[in-house]
């Protein structure tokens, strides 16, 4: 490594917490009081002199800087320091240290050393306690277990729950947020399938008028004829004023006034007399007839989604022939057995004279969306002599439900 690289990599440094500094130093200093007043924890030992007391007590006191760290190794070193400290005189500051280095080897510890040191200081009290009882055989030595315990076992017990309680409340906060994300997801599909159903409703509604406009429009700019400018301007002011009508209705839809606006009849297969009547005046001047033919079963409803369906695949496959279909006849078909709901057009296909409006494809899309949204089939294309489209949708509530 070159020196411009190491120096413009520094090294990593060590810094223990702010708290952990200060529980250092106040422990070492509190230990180094109650030596200096003469408090030791274990007077009937003389193995070593007074101030050897002091040497666990030093120790122990800069692995409070490692507490978070490295709570192994303070812990280690905390076993080890407190063992010595009860062949002194003994310092309760000692102690104190290694209750907390204990405590921490639970809190910020590995997983797998948090879930063991709880039942091995448990098993650690019981063992001193029944080991004092059978070897002293006095009341008080049932002390030498619950000191026991309260120096070992009770830190971990405590840091265990701490960490459970933190853990939970991570686990909370992490489903918290989940469950944000799902609700933005959910939300954000919502938008876009409405935007999807708005732009369908806005299509199939809209685009028969404008188609028909467009054509007699054009019909009558190149005939220079009175009676047929004439004729395709009364096309052109009824298609305009129905698709105002449609246009006011979907207005109204998206501003959705409240309980008091008036209900806005859905349209359903029951009005495709009068859409094919429509479609009868706009295409006279392109040569072409319209023939419905309803072989559905009287008095068998079908769900509202399925009628709306229906009704604007047709309304479609019309605005599409009113476009493209060559002179002829076009024939509607609408069938309902085994639980399906079929429907058929067929269109003359070819080249036909006079004007043509101009198509983008978004009427067959939006058809195709109609179809599988309800769990149907859809297909659309040339056979023969004929464009025919084809949409098979569920007749059953619980299948358009389920």
């Amino acid at each position: 490594m070159t020196p411009t690289t190491a120096a413009a990599t520094p090294a990593r440094t060590f810094r223990p917490h702010r708290d952990d500094v200060l529980l250092a130093v106040c422990s070492v200093l509190a230990g180094l009081v109650l030596w200096s007043l003469g408090v030791y924890s274990t007077n009937n030992r003389h193995f070593l002199p007074p101030w050897a007391a002091l040497v666990p007590l030093l120790v122990l006191g800069p692995m409070e800087l490692l507490r978070r760290t490295a709570p192994r190794v303070t812990l280690a070193v905390g076993t080890v320091g407190v063992i010595a400290d009860q062949f002194t005189v003994g310092n309760l500051g000692t102690v104190l240290i290694f209750t907390d280095l204990m405590y921490a080897a639970v809190v910020y510890g590995k997983p797998a050393m948090a879930r063991r040191l709880p039942i091995t200081t448990g098993l650690v009290t019981v063992a001193v306690t029944v080991t004092a009882v059978a070897w002293l055989r006095t009341p008080q030595s049932l002390m030498i277990g619950v000191i026991t315990g309260i120096v070992c076992f009770g830190p971990a017990l405590t840091g265990a729950t701490l960490r459970n309680h933190r853990e939970a409340a991570e686990a909370a906060r992490l489903r918290a947020e989940q469950t944000a994300l799902l609700a933005e997801m959910d939300r954000s599909q919502a938008v876009v399938a409405e935007r999807a159903r708005m732009a369908r409703e806005l299509h199939d509604m809209v685009a028969n008028h404008l188609s028909a406009i467009a054509i007699h429009s054009t019909a009558a700019l190149s005939i220079d004829s009175p009676a047929t400018s004439r004729e395709a301007l009364g096309v052109i002011r009824e298609n305009s004023v129905q698709g105002l009508a449609e246009m006011r209705r979907l207005i109204g839809l998206l501003r959705d006034a409240g309980a008091e606006q008036e209900a806005v009849a859905t349209p359903s297969l029951d009005g495709l007399d009068a859409l094919l009547e429509q479609a009868r005046v706009n295409g006279a001047a392109s040569g072409l007839d319209f023939v419905l033919h309803d072989d559905r079963p009287p008095g068998e409803p079908l769900p509202a989604p399925v009628e709306l369906a229906g009704y604007r695949i047709v309304q479609e496959s019309l605005t599409n022939a009113l476009k493209h279909a060559a002179p002829g006849t076009v024939r509607v078909r609408v069938t309902r057995a085994d639980g399906v709901l079929a429907v058929r057009v067929e269109s003359p296909y070819g080249d036909r004279p006079g004007p043509r409006a101009p198509g983008s494809g978004a009427g067959l899309i939006g058809m195709r969306e109609r179809t599988e949204l309800l769990g149907g089939e859809f297909s659309a294309g040339r056979t023969g002599s004929l464009w025919l489209v084809r949409a098979e949708l569920p007749a059953e509530e619980k299948a358009v439900t389920g």
